[in-house]
């Protein structure tokens, strides 16, 4: 069995400064012909350590292992639990090259990992390599692009901005639920989206987004995040996609949006009529953004 080398972190979003390690990370197993695995856990480690500063996602578990898998990198998720809290960097590595056979490990820039690594650099690393039998590299620096600065991006709805530190559109997925089928009373039926706990929303507004539909066939969207304020019904915040072109039964299954531009704020209209020929627009200026 072929030995490893192997990245760590949360890689949340699996953004361009991720991509970056998974990319140098591939080159160095190539070059000693190891297996490229990219190790990372279940949660955030902040859930457990500081719960009320723990952010939410910008990718589920299960996307952010896809997403990997697509770098040609095997992703191991991990539990992030007290016995890993506690764990130090030096007893990580020894772990890592007596019970996984890892060769060599890519750090990235300000990338640490061990519960006495927050004040450790490339060269600290690099010595409890040595000692362990374990090669460090460090991979690119990507200026400006980390997860934290996405999530601020996806919550204030610049979704240029988030796609940009991503390298790809932010996407999000979720289950449709009934709603109350005003939509369709006026001839934009919705999907009403429920996305998993914890994951980020993009802030209150209309946006351009491509659907991915049970059956993998994609279609343009209008999404609208908010509370609907030409109808409120109370101060739910809901997710209604009108998928364009498209007609049939979603409800129970899951959808994916991916979000390529926001087109306006959420806006109360003076009348059904006046919100209506508003969507017709949106409509065109989705498709048009989409192209």
């Amino acid at each position: 069995m072929k030995g490893k080398a192997v990245a760590i972190g949360t890689f949340d979003g699996v953004h361009r400064g991720h991509v970056a390690v998974l990319e140098k990370l591939r080159e160095v197993a190539s070059e000693e012909d190891l297996q490229p695995v990219a190790i990372t856990f279940d949660r955030h480690p902040l859930s457990l350590i500081a719960p009320q500063r723990a952010p939410k996602a910008i990718t589920s578990v299960e996307r952010k292992a896809e997403l990997i898998r697509r770098h040609g990198v095997t992703p191991v998720i991990m539990p992030f639990d007290e016995k890993m809290r506690s764990t130090t960097a030096r007893d990580w590595m020894r772990m890592l090259h007596d019970d996984m056979d890892v060769k060599a490990l890519v750090v990235g820039y300000d990338n640490t990992f061990g519960s006495d690594g927050v004040n450790m650099s490339v060269a600290d690393y690099r010595r409890i390599g040595e000692e362990t039998g374990i090669r460090v590299e460090e991979a690119p620096y990507v200026p400006d692009v980390s997860s934290s600065a996405i999530r601020k991006a996806v919550a204030a709805g610049d979704i240029a901005l988030a796609n940009n530190l991503l390298g790809r559109d932010f996407t999000l997925r979720g289950i449709v639920v009934a709603g109350n089928r005003l939509g369709r009373t006026i001839g934009f039926p919705t999907a009403n989206l429920e996305p998993a706990p914890g994951i980020e929303i993009p802030g209150n507004g209309v946006y351009a987004a491509m659907a991915t539909l049970p059956d993998g066939s994609k279609h343009p969207a209008v999404v609208n995040i908010g509370v609907r304020p030409t109808v409120r019904r109370g101060n739910a915040l809901t997710i209604e996609a009108h998928i364009l072109n498209w007609k049939g039964d979603l409800y129970g299954h899951e959808i994916k949006l991916a979000f390529h531009a926001r087109l306006r704020d959420e806006v109360r209209f003076n009348s059904i009529e006046a919100l209506r020929q508003q969507i017709e627009k949106d409509s065109r200026q989705a498709i048009f953004s989409l192209k």
